[in-house]
C-alpha cells in the first residue's frame, strides 16, 4: 500500500498528471480545490472515492483513492478542527483510520496550524489506536517553532503519538530527529535557501514494522508546480 500526502499550492487538476505516476493507493492533497473543478484530462487515472472538505472551492483538503480501497468519512468528524478528516479506510481484509490533515485555521485565536492538530487528536483520542492509524497531510509545523511552556507545540504532538506508539515513517525509515531532518518538505516561496520539514505520515507501529520505502520529492522534481514536496510512504501489505 503507497500512501502520498502533497500540498499541491492548488490548481490540482493541472498538477494531477505530475503525483499520479507514483501511482498511490491513497492520496492526501492539502489546497485542493472542490471535485467540482476537478476536470481531468483524458487518460488521468480516475479515483475509487474521493472526500473533500473546505470553506473555499479553491482551496480545500482533498482525499483521493485508487486501485478499489474505499473511503468513508466517519460520522464523529468535528468540523471545529479544519481540514481533520477521520477516514475510514477499507479493501478486502485491510481496514484503518485515516487521519487526512491540513493544518490550517486563521479563524482560532489559539493558533492556526499545529494547535489544531494537538486539539483534535485530543478530542479524537479513543478514534487513535496502537494499531490501524495513520495521520498523513500538511502539519504545517516543526519542533524547530516549539514554544516550551505552550502546551500543544510540535513536540508534545509527537509525544502523545509516540504513547500510543504511532511514529513518523519519515524519521524513522531515515533515522532522523524531529526539528533536524535532512529533506524538506518546504521551499518557502519555492526558493531553495528557505528550506522546512512540514508534512508528515505518522503511522502505528504495525505499520510502521511493514514499511519498506519512504521518500521525500527534491525542489528540482517540484518546484514548477508546487512549494510543497510529495512525502510517499509504502507498506508491504
Amino acid at each position: 500500500m503507497k500512501i502520498i500526502t502533497w500540498n499541491c499550492n492548488m490548481a490540482f487538476r493541472k498538477k494531477a498528471k505530475f503525483i499520479l505516476p507514483l501511482k498511490p493507493d491513497i492520496l492526501v492533497v492539502p489546497e485542493c480545490e472542490h471535485p467540482d473543478k476537478l476536470i481531468f484530462p483524458d487518460g488521468t487515472q480516475i479515483p475509487t472515492n474521493i472526500i473533500w472538505h473546505g470553506d473555499n472551492k479553491n482551496k480545500g483538503l482533498g482525499v483521493f483513492s485508487y486501485n478499489n480501497y474505499k473511503l468513508k468519512l466517519l460520522k464523529i468528524h468535528n468540523p471545529l478542527f479544519k481540514n481533520i478528516l477521520p477516514i475510514q479506510v477499507t479493501r478486502d481484509n485491510c481496514k484503518f483510520v485515516l487521519f487526512a490533515i491540513w493544518a490550517n485555521n486563521p479563524s482560532d485565536k489559539d493558533g492556526p496550524y499545529v494547535t489544531q492538530v494537538w486539539k483534535a487528536i485530543n478530542y479524537y483520542d479513543k478514534l487513535i489506536k496502537r494499531k490501524n492509524t495513520i495521520l498523513a497531510g500538511d502539519f504545517n509545523s516543526n519542533s524547530i517553532w516549539d514554544r516550551p511552556r505552550r502546551i500543544g507545540n510540535h513536540s508534545d504532538v509527537v509525544a502523545y503519538l509516540a504513547n500510543k506508539k504511532i511514529y513518523s515513517a519519515y524519521h524513522t525509515f531515515h533515522k532522523q530527529i524531529h526539528g533536524k531532518e535532512l529533506h524538506p518538505t518546504q521551499f518557502m516561496y519555492r526558493h531553495q535557501d528557505k528550506p522546512y520539514h512540514l508534512d508528515y505520515c505518522f503511522a502505528s507501529s504495525d505499520f510502521i514494522s511493514r514499511m519498506s520505502k519512504v521518500e521525500i520529492g527534491t525542489h528540482e522534481a517540484w518546484s514548477h508546480c508546487s512549494d510543497h514536496k510529495p512525502v510517499v510512504v509504502e507498506f508491504h501489505r
